[in-house]
Order: C-alpha cells, then structure tokens, then sequence
C-alpha cells in the first residue's frame, strides 16, 4: 500500500510516497520502521497510541486505532499538525 509521509518526516525516508506492507496500521510502522529506523517513534508514542500531533488518514478516512484491520489497497496519509504564532 502507499504511505504518504510528511516532508517533516522525509528525513527518515528520503520520499514523500513510500510503499509499505501489513494488515494493520502497527504491521505497516513496523514494517517502514525496519527499512527507516525511528519513523514509528514519531508516530506512536510509548503507549503505542498515534502522537497528538499527528492525524492518520486511510483512504480519506481517519483513523485512531493502529491495530484495526487494514486492507492491502489502502492509502495512508500521515498529516502533521501546525502550530505557531
């Protein structure tokens, strides 16, 4: 599936569009982690929840709860929140 990841978090990657692998959003971080070491960090904190500041997206659709299913044709944005004054 693509996984769309944010420019702040393209230093991990190095790409904008990634591929992953996995039937839950935690297999597909697993996964990119292997292959770019601490991205899942930044995404889910040590509680395994996604980070506050961060917003998932599956097809358009948010998502909250990295162990639900995901099928393999699905899309996942990553949206980072701004803030500043």
């Amino acid at each position: 599936m693509k996984v769309l990841i944010p420019s702040a978090l393209q230093s991990y990657t190095g790409s904008a569009l990634v591929d992953g692998t996995g039937d839950t959003l935690d297999a597909v971080l697993c996964d990119l982690d292997g292959r770019f070491p601490g991205l899942r960090f930044r995404i889910v904190d040590e509680q395994d929840r996604i980070r506050l500041h961060l917003r998932v997206f599956v097809n358009g659709r948010p998502m909250f709860d990295i162990t639900a299913p995901l099928p393999p044709t699905e899309q996942i944005n990553f949206v980072l929140a701004l803030s500043g004054g």
